[in-house]
């Protein structure tokens, strides 16, 4: 299959997925608070009110949000409180694990920690790589309609320095006490909690089953592949919006199972949009389309068809993360960089395939492209990034797992629409390919 592109879909999908929308203020009522236990029955009445899924959080004692400082991708920057906007820098995801919740960037998928896990009041609270390391954990104890976000490893809560309302305060940790500084109000974003108990009558069996976006494995890639907990056939292109939760089933009926081009989508998302917790088989048409930056987490392709994703935003401040599952079967590609900007692929596993990743090299607008690759174990793969470094592309890699060979990064020349690129060299470079021996474990 070349690398041509493809215009992004514009059909209209049927809406077809079922969403709570908890409200977290204190009119939620004895009927809402009933329904969240059922679905989490260990949890503590406030975990269960707020549930896993992406809001944005606010200060009670400023009004202001959580933020990012520039809706930065780098890890250890410290967090901060700013005017709430609804920026990507700005939504946050809970992901249940034991012991409460992880606490995510839903934009970079890195993780709110305390630095270096430390126990002590006044420290830095920032954005780091999700390892479930001290510090990564956080349990939520209401306080009226908001809530204390506390670290289980210390037992500190999250505040502003010097319970500033200012805004541009940095966020740390401190005393838990009433002051209204250390205490946030959750707010869901469209699409609200992940985590719903979901009765599939529509598929080929019943099961009554709550889902999570917790994926499987030791976080880099080397999981168990996922049962599906009842499968849809589906044989048209479903626009999700901003967030969609599979729960887990299994969706196929688009396309004809082949490598052809042209083929469209099983799933459309919207810019800043989300999508997890699906499987998806053949026939699988040209997978999901990214309309701009998206978040595709926990998600498994156990046949990819023409295309496992492919990313289409042409801004060059794009983000696009790929945070768990894996595709297997794909003769050609699994993810197609048509568009700009910057791709993630973390704790993802590959069976069976030819190239985990290109930048397209033909295709009719270029663009500057960069892959990062993450806690990625390949099984009977080929290649696990092609890039373009006519058009300064480049790619990282980190705590890769090769079972058998693999090429690690191929260059290519990109060329115009119509022609196809040529191959011109592979491996590290320090220029556009970016890794080390110690990245990559063969076995």
């Amino acid at each position: 299959m070349s690398t041509l592109d493809r215009s992004p879909t514009t059909r209209t999908g049927r809406p077809g997925d079922a969403r709570w929308r908890l409200s977290l203020t204190a009119a939620a009522g004895a009927t809402a608070l009933a329904a969240a236990l059922v679905a989490w029955p260990s949890a503590p009445v406030a975990d269960a009110a707020v549930g896993a899924g992406t809001y944005t959080v606010t200060n009670a004692g400023s009004g202001q949000c959580l933020d990012v400082p520039g809706a930065g991708t780098s890890s250890g920057v410290q967090l901060q409180q700013a005017a709430c906007t609804g920026a990507g820098g700005q939504r946050w995801t809970l992901t249940s694990v034991s012991g409460g919740f992880r606490i995510a960037s839903a934009a970079n998928g890195l993780c709110v920690a305390v630095r270096d896990g430390s126990t002590s009041a006044g420290k830095v609270i920032e954005q780091t790589s999700c390892t479930g390391s001290a510090g990564q954990t956080w349990s939520l104890t209401q306080s009226g309609s908001n809530y204390r976000v506390v670290d289980t490893n210390g037992g500190k809560c999250m505040n502003t320095k010097d319970n500033s309302t200012s805004a541009g305060a940095p966020v740390q940790t401190n005393s838990c006490d009433s002051a209204a500084t250390k205490q946030w109000t959750f707010s869901p974003t469209s699409g609200g909690p992940t985590s719903t108990t979901t009765s599939t009558s529509t598929t080929t069996r019943t099961t009554t089953t709550t889902t999570t976006s917790q994926q499987p494995g030791g976080g880099d890639g080397s999981g168990s592949w996922p049962s599906d907990t009842g499968s849809v056939h589906q044989t048209t292109t479903r626009d999700v919006g901003t967030y969609f939760n599979g729960g887990m089933k299994r969706y196929y009926g688009i396309g004809d199972g082949g490598q052809g081009e042209g083929q469209d989508p099983m799933f459309v998302v919207a810019n800043g949009g989300t999508i997890e917790n699906v499987i998806i088989d053949a026939p699988a048409g040209d997978g999901i389309h990214c309309s701009g930056s998206c978040t595709i987490r926990n998600v498994w392709w156990n046949d990819v068809g023409e295309d496992a994703a492919t990313f289409m935003s042409s801004s060059s401040s794009a983000t696009y993360l790929v945070d768990g599952g894996g595709a297997k079967s794909a003769s050609d590609k699994v993810f197609q960089h048509n568009g700009a900007g910057t791709l993630t692929i973390r704790n993802f596993q590959s069976h069976s395939v030819g190239k985990l990743y290109r930048a397209c090299g033909n295709c009719s607008s270029s663009y500057q492209r960069h892959l990062v690759m993450d806690g990625v174990t390949v099984r009977s793969t080929k290649v696990l990034a092609g890039i373009n470094t006519n058009w300064g592309d480049t790619a990282r890699f980190s705590r890769i797992t090769v079972y058998g060979s693999a090429t690690i990064c191929e260059k290519y020349q990109g060329v115009p629409k119509g022609s196809e690129p040529k191959k011109i060299g592979e491996g590290a470079d320090g220029k556009n390919c970016f890794y080390s021996t110690s990245d990559i474990t063969y076995r």
